[in-house]
């Protein structure tokens, strides 16, 4: 069950920020929360879904408006 969503604005951001400001999130919140995440950095496709790989988060990606968008929900 997700709880409220919330949304890092992390575009103009260069690697590594917008993986090290989910990840700060991230820590804040309880399992379940969605997280939004906009980056325009070309990195953050492959970062922010390795990382939530590597920790058991689950990422759904898309593209829109010249900016990346990742929903990234919070794992146990």
């Amino acid at each position: 069950m997700a709880t409220d969503g919330q949304t890092i604005d992390a575009r103009g951001l260069k690697c590594p920020l917008p993986v090290l400001k989910l990840e700060k999130r991230l820590a804040e919140v309880v399992s379940g929360t969605a997280i939004t995440v906009l980056a325009t950095d070309p990195m953050a496709k492959i970062d922010i879904p390795l990382h939530c790989r590597r920790n058991g988060h689950d990422c759904a990606a898309d593209e829109a408006d010249g900016a990346l968008r990742f929903v990234v929900t919070k794992g146990s």
